[in-house]
């Protein structure tokens, strides 16, 4: 027995792990979250008062790590950790993290260093009980499409208050300093599970092939199955708690609710491998570089 316990907290994604310290796990441990990881799509763990090299220690059992963002800078000295700062934007938007480059992040961490006493919250979506919720003729149509993700556009939106907005205009200047475009499949099969997905969320602005009206209306369509009530993991955040999801099936989403308080959080993410459709087809490259300066390629599984 490992001695400690995988709490589902919803029926469709999300779990609790009780009884662990992440800064001394053993392989068996490792590998019970690991598989957890796979079935649940996003572990919660309370109370883990980390360090930024104790995150990174945890983030790295999972294979090589990014750095901290294509062009958004990291926390001083630590070229792998971003800071997540309400004061200097809310990503208040469903997104799956850097889906805009070839090979986006596998898994992300994200740890709390201060959070507002009221809202705040994490959501996060099972994007494979979304594909699987589609009716037959939807999804034989999503399994055929690709689309155009991009960092070239309003991510982050101005806030409800709490932000300088000369700063908010010049994190949206560094944000698309560099611009990419991407096409990934919308439906994405998981690279260990062999599970399909919608992969698609805030980034993804177009459908290959299509009008960008009839795109944006498509990807409406498939965006209201991701985040139906029953997809939806919800966090609510302690000081110290690090939050750990499969970025490959996953998207989530930080609602702005919380006025002028301060949240700041320290993410760290994994690196991944190109998206691979149901024809066995990858992503690739429409504009920019393949980012090697941010995350290293992975092979796929």
């Amino acid at each position: 027995m490992s001695g400690f316990d995988i709490r589902k907290v919803g029926g469709r994604i999300g779990a609790e792990v009780v009884g662990v310290d992440l800064r001394d796990l053993s392989d068996v441990v490792f590998t019970e979250i690991h598989t957890a990881l796979l079935e649940h799509k996003a572990l919660a763990f309370r109370g883990q008062e980390l360090t930024d090299a104790d995150q990174l220690a945890f983030a790295e059992r999972f294979g090589p790590l990014t750095g901290a963002h294509p062009t958004v800078p990291s926390v001083e000295g630590q070229p792998q950790v971003l800071p997540v700062d309400s004061e200097e934007g809310r990503a208040n938007q469903w997104h799956t993290d850097v889906t805009f480059v070839r090979t986006p992040p596998k898994a992300s961490t994200l740890r709390s260093l201060v959070v507002p006493p009221y809202g705040g919250n994490t959501l996060i979506a099972n994007s494979g009980a979304a594909y699987r919720d589609l009716p037959a003729e939807l999804r034989e149509f999503a399994d055929r499409l690709w689309a155009v993700h991009t960092n070239d556009y309003d991510y982050v939106r101005p806030p409800q208050s709490g932000v300088d907005p000369e700063k908010e205009a010049e994190h949206r200047r560094i944000f698309i300093s560099t611009k990419w475009k991407t096409a990934h499949p919308v439906v994405r099969v998981h690279p260990e599970s062999g599970e399909r997905n919608l992969y698609i969320g805030g980034f993804a602005q177009s459908i290959i092939g299509l009008s960008p009206r009839e795109g944006r209306t498509i990807l409406e369509i498939f965006q209201s199955y991701v985040t139906r009530p029953e997809n939806i993991f919800r966090w609510q955040w302690a000081p110290g708690d690090l939050v750990l999801f499969d970025n490959r099936i996953t998207q989530h989403y930080a609602p702005d609710d919380y006025g002028d308080l301060p949240r700041r959080l320290h993410r760290v993410t994994v690196a991944g491998d190109a998206p691979v459709g149901v024809d066995g087809k990858e992503s690739y490259i429409i504009e920019g570089d393949d980012a090697s300066h941010y995350t290293p390629a992975v092979p796929a599984a």
